[in-house]
């Protein structure tokens, strides 16, 4: 699964990487993003892209009751397109969401590890999302969830699960919801091992009410694929 991730970047930074038009309103660096908060995410209108946030935690718009979203704040991509949670969203309504790393627990005996993943050169990067829309009395919510696959070797050492992280070059195809389904599904699949790198966090990462770059402290040396 994915339940934690970080995005440090400047925000000039992030607006020229995914090509969008500044500014983008209440944006600070975050360092413990958690279900239930808001994320960056980008769609595409059919004319450019378009930045805003999303609560993390999608709730379809069909939910008896919105508290189903602390349930679905990720999407197995084996199944995402025949899911009823999710298979709508997968055809009309998919995003990308921005991080640059991301936090899973390795288990040791009853003891859990906290490990930062990123790319080797702590990069930018979108995770496959899908947004919806659930209408309510007041404003509408706007929520989405992040897509998982199986993981590469990298991964493999720290959870049996990871999100998906797009290629660059396949971003675009991920938000042209023209595109064929077989090969928006091409790209659900792990990301090369070779260009992550993991290492041990300190424990303050475990609540989520802890904030700061204190928390991408090294607590043992890097670990390359």
């Amino acid at each position: 699964m994915c339940g934690r991730f970080t995005l440090t970047a400047e925000v000039e930074a992030i607006s020229e990487r995914f090509n969008f038009d500044p500014p983008i309103r209440g944006y600070e660096k975050r360092y413990n993003i958690a279900p239930s908060q808001q994320v960056l995410a980008i769609i595409h209108d059919g004319k450019k892209n378009r930045a805003g946030y999303l609560k993390w935690g999608l709730v379809p718009p069909w939910a008896s009751d919105p508290a189903i979203g602390h349930k679905l704040i990720n999407a197995r991509g084996e199944t995402v397109a025949e899911k009823p949670s999710f298979k709508q969203a997968f055809k009309k309504r998919r995003c990308l969401i921005l991080a640059n790393g991301f936090y899973e627990w390795k288990r040791d005996g009853k003891i859990k590890i906290p490990m930062y993943i990123s790319l080797k050169d702590n990069r930018l990067f979108a995770f496959a999302g899908l947004w919806e829309t659930y209408k309510t009395e007041g404003n509408p919510l706007h929520t989405c969830t992040i897509i998982t696959t199986s993981p590469n070797e990298l991964v493999r050492d720290v959870h049996d699960r990871m999100p998906v992280i797009i290629p660059r070059e396949k971003e675009q195809t991920w938000l042209d919801l023209t595109m064929e389904e077989s090969r928006v599904q091409e790209i659900i699949k792990p990301y090369p091992a070779e260009e992550m790198f993991t290492y041990q966090v300190p424990s303050l990462v475990n609540s989520p009410k802890n904030e700061g770059s204190i928390l991408l402290e090294r607590d043992e040396p890097t670990t390359f694929f």
